[in-house]
């Protein structure tokens, strides 16, 4: 099915703002169907960042499953949120190596088997960077931490029921951990 009539097409971009997070774009764009004659391009604005990946981390335990989840203060919500763990790639890593790498940061746990069970853009309209959805199952803990500087997490194990009769209220306040958990059941 042809939809070529639906894309718009760059035709040249600026960067305005730029901090270590992230940097935001203006693209000018032309209309995939000119109206009235006019053919100026509009504005749009697109935040580039690096692609992250989250983790679903499944412990059996004789009460049955559970995730190894990481509470951490969100300064957008102003709020404390429980989440599953993640983070952005550093350059060059793909995304398996990025999923192993930030469990381990924020938990001290290294997975045995670690499955992709999924990709999304988080907000397409805005953001041009992807996000993937690991996994993570025969987890071995080294009883470490390996936090950056600006990070502060607690790591707790909640039962898999509770996480998904508590998403969407608090604390699970973080919109990609419902896609997450939606992952985790179709792939889980």
């Amino acid at each position: 099915m042809d939809k070529s009539h639906l894309i718009w097409k760059e035709v040249d971009r600026k960067k305005v703002f730029d901090c270590r997070v992230f940097s935001v774009w203006e693209s000018y764009c032309k209309s995939p169907v000119p109206k009235q004659n006019k053919d100026d391009p509009l504005t749009f604005s697109v935040i580039e960042a690096r692609d992250w990946a989250i983790v679903v981390p499944v412990i059996n335990t004789t009460e049955g499953k559970k995730f190894l989840m990481v509470w951490q203060w969100r300064h957008g919500a102003k709020d404390l949120s429980l989440e599953f763990p993640g983070g952005v790639f550093e350059p060059g890593e793909n995304a398996e190596e990025a999923a192993a790498r930030e469990l381990y940061e924020e938990t001290g746990y290294k997975p045995e088997k670690i499955k992709k069970i999924g990709e999304f853009s988080p907000n397409p309209a805005i953001m041009s960077n992807k996000v993937h959805f690991f996994l993570a199952e025969n987890l071995t803990d080294s009883g470490k931490q390996d936090l950056d500087e600006d990070e502060f997490v607690e790591i707790t194990l909640v039962n898999a029921e509770d996480v998904i009769q508590g998403m969407g209220k608090p604390p699970f306040i973080h919109a990609l951990m419902g896609t997450a958990l939606a992952l985790y059941h179709q792939n889980g």
